[in-house]
């Protein structure tokens, strides 16, 4: 039996019969441009029904974040100009002053300034990140090996307490020990020792000590809790199956405490890099009592950048550091992300 010719008719393939068989290219073409639409639309229609819920209950922080971190980042232009007050408003002064290009860059690391503030301030944070890890760890295990659980929660008590008191305080307590006239280490301390009383306040050889003490003493409770609260959450059952290896104390925080506790650990760190080029002002302007003296080791960048905005009033010069210190810190994360990828992808930020 010969084949017969086909005879196409609105999209199908007929015989000359009038027995239909299968559709066209074109048919099944125009179908799936006409279907895919509606599908589309019906899963956006599932996706807001699932989870519209969370974006409303996200947006007012959302808002907050947009508001108070992402639209005055139009300010870091300022770095850029050279900003003359001549006109009623402050917009309107920065529409109008001129373009300066990195010259406010220039004249920041034109002078030594520059570099010291820079060497200051990555030196303390890097020493701030090795002790709050390091002292943070060892407390969270002494903590979580106390047998008295009252008496564990008291000395987590107390250790936290100064992460809740200010820098202005803080500062009036290290004054008490340190004043050169009647502080404790001069009239009471020393004397034992047989040492010859010390002007705390115009020897800045002590600083690079006692800036890195204040700082562990008052936030070591906070990440001490924050480790502690990582080694309870691990499975009792790796510890009891160590045990029953003969395994001692110390080999288990080696080989199980630590490893599983990794992840906060480098989660924890990360963000301390982020802000290795932000210091804590009070810390180093209250404490200190700004004490020009001591500027060779205690002056850096968040303090750099106050003095310069309120002694000259160069806003462009302080925004320039202030851009400077924000960008470094952006390249850091990235770069300490990339190298934990490296080493361990699971382990990364992002």
């Amino acid at each position: 039996m010969t084949n017969l010719p086909f005879l196409y008719n609105e999209g199908t393939r007929e015989s000359k019969d009038g027995d239909e068989m299968t559709p066209t290219t074109e048919a099944v073409d125009t179908a799936k441009k006409t279907s895919v639409p509606k599908s589309r639309t019906k899963q956006n229609i599932g996706y807001w029904k699932r989870f519209g819920s969370f974006y409303i209950m996200m947006a007012p922080a959302l808002l907050v974040l947009l508001l108070n971190n992402y639209i005055p980042m139009i300010g870091s232009l300022i770095a850029f100009k050279q900003i003359e007050y001549t006109a009623d408003s402050f917009i309107q002064s920065f529409l109008d002053s001129k373009w300066v290009g990195l010259a406010n860059f220039d004249y920041l690391f034109s002078t030594t300034d520059g570099w010291m503030i820079t060497r200051n301030t990555l030196l303390y944070n890097a020493v701030f990140i090795f002790l709050n890890l390091v002292v943070g760890v060892t407390f969270a295990l002494l903590f979580n090996a106390m047998r008295n659980r009252r008496l564990a929660k008291l000395h987590q008590s107390v250790m936290f307490l100064p992460y809740f008191l200010s820098m202005i305080v803080i500062s009036y307590l290290v004054y008490a020990f340190l004043n050169p006239d009647i502080g404790i280490m001069n009239k009471v301390v020393l004397p034992w020792f047989g040492i010859e009383p010390i002007d705390w306040y115009t020897d800045p050889k002590w600083w690079p000590i006692i800036l890195p003490l204040i700082n562990t003493w008052k936030v070591i409770g906070y990440y001490a809790v924050i480790f502690l609260a990582a080694i309870i959450g691990i499975d009792q059952e790796y510890y009891e199956a160590a045990t029953i290896d003969g395994a001692s104390r110390w080999r288990q925080i080696r080989s199980i405490t630590l490893p599983l506790i990794r992840p906060v650990i480098i989660v924890l760190t990360l963000l301390q890099i982020g802000r290795i080029f932000y210091s804590d002002f009070g810390l180093f302007f209250q404490v200190t009592r700004n004490s020009g003296i001591l500027y060779d080791t205690t002056l850096v960048i968040d303090t750099y950048v106050y003095q310069s905005f309120i002694v000259s009033g160069d806003i462009g010069m302080a925004s320039a550091a202030g851009l400077y210190q924000a960008f470094v810190g952006f390249i850091l994360v990235l770069l300490s992300n990339l190298v934990i990828r490296r080493i361990s992808r699971d382990d990364a930020l992002f």
